[in-house]
């Protein structure tokens, strides 16, 4: 059986969802930094989008990170299953998934954005909605966190891939309160979760590319 390719960022939040999925059951794969022009250009002729990342595997292109996710669950299962066989089950994480990526990740990357615009042409009315759209949902999850150890119970699963990397560089960009003790706390399990760690280790020598200052923590 081949080896997928995986071209992805080391620092990019969807990449690390994704590196996340394959350190959790060891999966191999063949890793084509976007570091490397070569790797851009091939990544440009696979999807001209040039969004990332991007999974080839056995002659299929796989795009979007849960969507790669999804296909590693059915193409190279492992010991660590990501989504529930149950299919009610398997929607309620897919909620968590969406929740993660829509109400955590996209508002932090409207901070992101913003500061990396010309001046002349920034946006603060949407970076403070985004603000207001992270305390909400901060705040909603830490009473969703009260009793659980993961984002949907005792099992690890893809809504921690995407809350790994999401609340990472989201506490960075707009501190999680003091007042939401379960989600800080649920932060440092997914810092401490091997497979997340090594993402982290691994993306640690782009951190001068944060463009808001990537904190001395972490």
């Amino acid at each position: 059986m081949s080896i997928p390719t995986l071209y992805a960022h080391p620092f990019s939040s969807y990449c690390q969802k994704v590196l996340v999925a394959l350190y959790e059951n060891d999966t191999p794969f063949t890793y084509r930094s976007l570091e490397d022009p070569a790797a851009n250009a091939e990544l440009q002729a696979l999807w001209p989008m040039k969004r990332f990342p991007v999974l080839v595997d056995g002659g299929r292109t796989v795009m979007e990170a849960s969507i790669i996710i999804e296909h590693l669950a059915l193409a190279r299962p492992g010991p660590v299953r990501l989504l529930p066989d149950d299919p009610a089950a398997a929607l309620d994480v897919r909620l968590m998934d969406r929740f993660f990526d829509n109400y955590i990740s996209t508002p932090q990357q409207k901070f992101v954005f913003n500061a990396i615009r010309p001046e002349g042409v920034r946006d603060p009315y949407g970076v403070d909605e985004a603000r207001h759209m992270l305390d909400t949902a901060y705040r909603w999850l830490d009473g969703v966190m009260v009793s659980r150890t993961w984002a949907m119970g005792d099992a690890f699963t893809l809504a921690d891939c995407a809350a790994a990397p999401a609340l990472f560089y989201a506490d960075w960009t707009h501190p999680i309160p003091a007042d939401c003790p379960n989600v800080r706390a649920y932060r440092n399990r997914l810092l401490a979760r091997p497979s997340f760690a090594r993402a982290v280790d691994e993306a640690r020598p782009f951190r001068p590319y944060f463009p808001l200052g990537a904190p001395d923590r972490d």
